[in-house]
């Protein structure tokens, strides 16, 4: 999937207006791959809340789109918008760019919004992206969200779709302890990996019901 900046396709302005506004000191981009906004101690919390609600709910399509073909700081904040405004027309997609997996960082961005959407189709989705990246144990990619999406999914949806990723010795677990230092790391429990996706989905929940 090559990379086109908006100029190219008329749509100039997405960088500026959705990409890279200012909160504290740090781009939108930045903070929502931080999740410093998801934090209670943070100043700008609500102005920045008020602003990523208005966007999603203002940004057309279109706009979306020009982000979407563009770099990871673009990608990312489009699929954060995506995924609160619950734009499931985007689902193949998300998907498409999640299994490519061409650029870094994005991928969470990615799996937030499949699990904003939190059907069948969006558990497929992420069944088949750790499929294709939990036997590469050389790869470092977004294994973690996806899982994290999977597994907050299989409780809304009642499926198992991570019971054969998570049983142990199984594929995650050859996936975590491939690097010495990450065996019996915390950060990548399962629960804490479900945990994340939660905080995740479940303050964007509360600004759409605000």
């Amino acid at each position: 999937m090559p990379s086109q900046h908006p100029e190219e396709v008329g749509y100039g302005h997405v960088v500026e207006s959705y990409v890279t506004r200012m909160y504290g000191g740090l781009p939108r981009y930045l903070v929502l791959n931080g999740g410093r906004f998801l934090g209670p101690r943070w100043w700008h919390t609500a102005r920045f809340t008020r602003h990523i609600l208005n966007d999603a709910a203002a940004i057309t399509d279109e706009e979306l789109e020009a982000l979407l073909g563009y770099e990871w700081r673009s990608r990312l904040t489009a699929a954060w918008l995506i995924g609160i405004d619950r734009r499931e027309r985007f689902r193949a997609r998300i998907g498409d760019l999640l299994l490519a997996s061409e650029v870094c960082y994005s991928g969470g961005a990615y799996c937030f919004a499949l699990a904003r959407f939190g059907t069948h189709a969006d558990a497929e989705i992420l069944s088949a992206y750790l499929d294709r990246y939990l036997p590469h144990t050389d790869l470092r990619y977004d294994q973690p969200a996806a899982l994290g999406a999977l597994l907050r999914l299989d409780a809304q949806l009642g499926t198992h779709h991570t019971s054969r990723f998570t049983q142990p010795d199984g594929l995650w677990d050859q996936w975590v302890n491939a690097l010495t230092h990450l065996h019996d790391h915390p950060a990548y429990a399962p629960a804490e990996l479900r945990r994340w996706t939660d905080l995740q989905c479940d303050f964007a929940n509360g600004w759409t019901r605000a």
